[in-house]
């Protein structure tokens, strides 16, 4: 019982110690993830194709505070990896508890539309312009560069100080300067990486190719609403497919107001310059609760208030952008006049779009640990390379104290580094050696045995427990 306790206790303890890394020689494969054949559109620019090595930088980006002016808010606080990339509250509480305007977007499959255009209002002409938009805004992160606020260059200053983003944007971009383009590119990469197609509605396309016919496995109930979903009005269905086509689910970019006009904390204000909308894929989590309140206004926290919304389109004078698709004859708004049975198919359908891999997975999640803290090993400390023509032996590992080094009589330099790059300890030695590491603190450190005579070098990484 004692030894199975220990081995629990140190694997435990590894957890704890390899939490918080980044490990450069194990990277996470952002490049070729498996997208179905199906999936046709794709807003990626050719200039910022997703490569392991940048999207790596931001996933770091993306959830490190220090783009915040004091270090309280990142990307990932509005956007929430248990919420499909948003936010369960109605407005996100940004820098210095202020709110932000509108709902956060879910970020879930932005890569895979038409539209190139982002924000609720488009005014960032492709994502690349819009990750540091809200980096830049007095209310969400403070480097504004107003009301007293720092300005970007600030930001780039502070991140230059930070040893861990030295070694990430050399390992990225081939140099350790920092700029918003280098900034915009990893962040859009990272959102771009985030995707989900392991629903059912992908099972059953998968099995039954053909959207019109019935997928072998849905419920009858799912059955109808994905035909209520493809067939226009006129036919009685709902016309879902005109600005959200499936399989990607996306929006039409020609699309106008859909008829939400609020704005958050304002009753006497109208808003009809929203005409974007994010995918339809993950509204609601595997257990189907909702990933947050829908619409720029968060103003709906059902699935069924928004098809009511869709049933019966309001007819409001003062909306001067409504999309056509949602006018009915005679200049007068949508009247779909589904039945109550019809609304809860439409619901089923809208729940099947819901996937699971990318509410867990770790090429998605925080990188930190719970401190906040973050390693970065590999790469330039690289263990692959091991030129050594002569045997040995190197144990244990992790160590507590001492390190057992076993090889052939001769002339040795034995240099141990941390994960900053940083020597922490030399020896020379001369065969067979036990090395007293009692002074290092816990942490990943790397091994590096060079032989005087031939140059020859070998390489191993060791935990320190």
């Amino acid at each position: 019982m004692k030894k199975i306790s220990k081995a629990v206790s140190l694997l435990g303890l590894l957890f704890i110690l390899i939490s918080g890394t980044i490990d450069l020689d194990d990277l996470f494969n952002y490049e070729n993830q498996n997208i179905p054949s199906y999936i046709t559109k794709d807003n990626t620019p050719v200039s910022n194709q997703i490569v392991n090595q940048i999207t790596t930088l931001g996933r770091v980006l993306f959830y490190d505070k220090n783009l915040s002016e004091n270090n309280t808010i990142a990307c990932a606080s509005c956007h929430q990896q248990a919420f499909a990339f948003s936010d369960p509250l109605t407005s996100s509480v940004g820098l210095n508890g202020g709110n932000t305007g509108r709902h956060s977007m879910r970020l879930v499959n932005s890569r895979f539309s038409n539209e190139e255009n982002f924000f609720w209002d488009e005014r960032a002409a492709n994502l690349e312009n819009q990750v540091t938009q809200p980096i830049q805004d007095h209310i969400e992160m403070g480097f504004s560069g107003t009301n007293g606020d720092p300005d970007f260059n600030d930001l780039i200053t502070k991140l230059s100080a930070i040893d861990y983003y030295q070694i990430l944007f050399e390992f990225s971009y081939g140099n350790s300067s920092i700029d918003e383009d280098k900034i915009q590119r990893a962040l859009a990469q990272f959102i771009r990486s985030i995707q989900s197609f392991d629903s059912k509605f992908d099972e059953g396309f998968v099995q039954s190719p053909n959207l019109n016919a019935p997928f072998p496995n849905f419920t009858p109930q799912e059955n109808l609403g994905k035909q209520l979903f493809l067939n226009p009005p006129p036919n009685g269905g709902a016309g879902c497919v005109g600005c959200h086509a499936p399989p990607e689910f996306d929006i039409d970019p020609n699309t106008l107001n859909n008829g939400v006009i609020g704005v958050i904390g304002n009753s006497s204000e109208i808003d009809v310059n929203n005409t974007r909308s994010p995918s339809l894929r993950d509204i609601v989590n595997p257990d189907g609760s909702l990933n947050g309140p829908m619409m720029h206004d968060g103003s709906m926290t059902t699935l069924l208030e928004v098809i009511e919304h869709y049933n019966t389109i309001p007819n409001n004078p003062d909306n001067t952008n409504l999309d056509n698709r949602l006018q009915g004859p005679g200049n007068q708004t949508q009247q779909l006049n589904l039945t109550n049975n019809e609304k809860n198919a439409l619901e089923a359908f809208l729940k099947t779009l819901t996937g699971s891999d990318i509410y867990t997975n770790e090429k998605w999640s925080n990188p930190f640990d719970e401190e906040g803290n973050i390693s970065i090993v590999g790469g330039q400390l690289s263990t692959n390379e091991n030129s050594f023509e002569k045997s040995i032996i190197v144990f244990p590992n992790p160590i507590e104290t001492d390190m057992n080094i076993q090889l052939e009589n001769g002339k040795y330099r034995v240099l141990i580094y941390n994960v900053k790059g940083k020597m922490v300890s030399e020896n020379k030695i001369f065969g067979n050696e036990i090395l007293n590491l009692e002074t290092l603190t816990k942490g990943i450190y790397l091994l590096l045995i060079k032989d005087v005579e031939s140059s020859k070098v070998y390489k191993k990484k060791f935990i320190k427990l």
